[in-house]
């Protein structure tokens, strides 16, 4: 994949149902960009440079307040859903915030039972093919974390005849014997989560033979990597 086609990229970065509207921070990664991801309270997904544009602090540190604001853990700078930028320093209250102070934000989407995140400031819109990638019946079976790169996790989903799906990073294949869509992010040089779904039912004879064939994928695709 050449490096125009990566930073204009949608990346599978979380299952969707962790990041719950106006209310917690998830940590996350894409290419090597460490993220927060929260929601507002309308539910619309957010997904941030993880980094506080004041004193460099996480945002993954603070909180959502007000519904549609995020606040940072150490001066308790608030910056609005959306736009990013900062809208209250609660030390000066009176004081209109400078409007030259912006948490960096990225493009974000909600489709598949996951969120996508787009690196690139300026890029192509969400493909309506994401919201099939993964059919609305079926069930996050695990997140594998593999300490390889997500070149060699792409061979290997081949190598095990999957195949690329709407997205580079989209793949269908078979897990124990029920068909299996596997999203994978690359989220830093030598880390990648490869997350599984399948239409086993959770609990089922059928979800415990996923788990494991994909523990025995995982497995393989480590011992060819460390070769």
């Amino acid at each position: 994949m050449n490096p125009s086609a990566v930073s204009q990229a949608w990346h599978p970065v979380a299952p969707s149902a962790e990041v719950r509207a106006g209310a917690n921070i998830v940590a996350g990664f894409a290419q090597g960009q460490e993220l927060a991801l929260w929601r507002a309270a309308d539910g619309s997904p957010q997904a941030w440079e993880n980094r506080c544009p004041h004193r460099s602090v996480r945002f993954t540190l603070g909180q959502v307040t007000g519904g549609d604001r995020l606040a940072c853990a150490y001066h308790g700078w608030q910056y609005e859903a959306g736009s990013g930028a900062c809208v209250r320093i609660p030390a000066h209250p009176a004081m209109q915030a400078p409007r030259n102070v912006c948490a960096k934000v990225f493009a974000t989407a909600d489709a598949a039972g996951m969120l996508w995140v787009r690196l690139a400031a300026d890029g192509p819109p969400a493909p309506a093919e994401l919201a099939d990638v993964v059919p609305a019946d079926w069930h996050l079976a695990r997140t594998l974390t593999l300490r390889v790169a997500a070149s060699e996790v792409r061979d290997a989903l081949a190598q095990h005849g999957f195949t690329s799906a709407a997205t580079p990073d989209a793949w269908q294949g078979t897990l124990g014997e029920s068909p299996v869509a596997a999203l994978l992010l690359d989220a830093q040089p030598q880390l990648s989560f490869l997350h599984l779904w399948t239409d086993a039912a959770p609990g089922s004879d059928a979800m415990a033979r996923v788990h494991l064939a994909a523990r025995q994928l995982r497995s393989a695709i480590e011992a060819a990597s460390s070769h």
